[in-house]
């Protein structure tokens, strides 16, 4: 088992430990705060790639501004939008040191986050580490206020466990984020781990895929990240009414549950199909209920219907409250 001091003495050859991969595009009004937070961080040792994915707006002009400022970040520019999942790639693939984070760049990251992360998994030995985090929501003053941390968040992070697997914690497959984690740059090359491209929801897969090939994970209830929520309702969680969204949205996690199924992860399946109908469903049932677009009603119809199958099969204890918004939804 490595020790903190022993782990910081394989850093690449400007000193970091920790290669931060933030994405963007067209997020200037967003972007200082989150670079912010990463000159912020208590650990000091580490280094940022920023990919700006052709933004139209002055993204890239913040990103080269703190090019020009700090020496830990690097900017990459693409002359075409890829999307995230192909920036996220990109960046893993200019990644020198033994640990990897993620920041999208309208996020936050807590000031103790990094130091947090990394000490827990240089101690622990294990291939990776997961946080807890909240929503950053708009006030009604134009500022933006943390929420608290969600009982699925809370599920899957609390209480502290280090060298802890799928299969004793199946709840962690709850967290499908990229970017509430820490991760071991071996772990990603050694299963050739990659984001799909030209989709939405990218890091679902990733993440169960994180899990399963994981040989140790560790989980922390600490709040690494604030995950914002934009005033002018332009963040992907706030588009599911729109049909291609929902697609990808569905494909996402039947990817993710396929993943687990396939690598014979029954139980943390399980808990995502019941964590799925019990919170994903119900407020895609109340979009789908007024929608005018009735392909919408039969692409969630066919989904629910598949789980509710596998949950009626698995004999699994849902929430009473939803079970007439998953009713309505099967009859789709």
């Amino acid at each position: 088992m490595s020790t903190v001091a022993e782990s910081l003495e394989h850093g690449d050859d400007t000193g970091a430990l920790v290669t931060v991969i933030v994405p963007g595009r067209d997020v200037a009004d967003y972007v200082s705060e989150a670079l912010a937070s990463l000159r912020a961080q208590t650990f000091t040792r580490w280094r940022a790639i920023l990919v700006d994915d052709a933004s139209l707006d002055t993204t890239a002009e913040l990103f080269a501004e703190a090019e020009a400022s700090d020496p830990r970040f690097h900017l990459v520019r693409l002359t075409r939008p890829h999307g995230l999942g192909a920036a996220r790639n990109l960046g893993l693939d200019l990644v020198e040191t033994p640990y990897v984070a993620f920041l999208d760049a309208d996020d936050v990251m807590t000031e103790t986050a990094l130091e947090r992360l990394v000490a827990t998994l240089s101690d622990s030995g294990s291939d990776v580490v997961v946080g807890a985090y909240v929503r950053l929501r708009p006030t009604e003053g134009g500022a933006y206020a943390a929420g608290d941390v969600q009982p699925w968040v809370s599920a899957a992070t609390s209480p502290e466990r280090r060298g802890t697997t799928l299969a004793e914690h199946p709840e962690v497959s709850g967290n499908v984020v990229a970017w509430s984690k820490l991760s071991r740059v071996e772990l990603w090359r050694r299963h050739a781990l990659r984001f799909p491209e030209g989709t939405l929801y990218e890091d679902q897969v990733v993440a169960q895929r994180l899990y399963v090939h994981a040989r140790a994970i560790d989980v922390i209830p600490d709040v690494v990240m604030q995950w914002r929520e934009r005033a002018d309702g332009s963040s992907l969680t706030q588009r599911k009414a729109v049909v291609a969204v929902l697609s990808d949205y569905l494909a996402a996690m039947r990817g993710g549950i396929a993943v687990l199924d396939s690598a014979g992860h029954r139980a943390a399946a399980r808990a995502r199909v019941r964590l799925i109908l019990d919170m994903d469903t119900p407020p895609l049932v109340r979009i789908a209920e007024g929608h005018p677009d009735a392909s919408y009603r039969r692409l969630l119809g066919a989904f629910v219907r598949e789980l509710t199958a596998r949950a009626d099969l698995e004999s699994l204890d849902l929430d009473p409250q939803s079970a007439p918004l998953r009713s309505a939804a099967v009859l789709w």
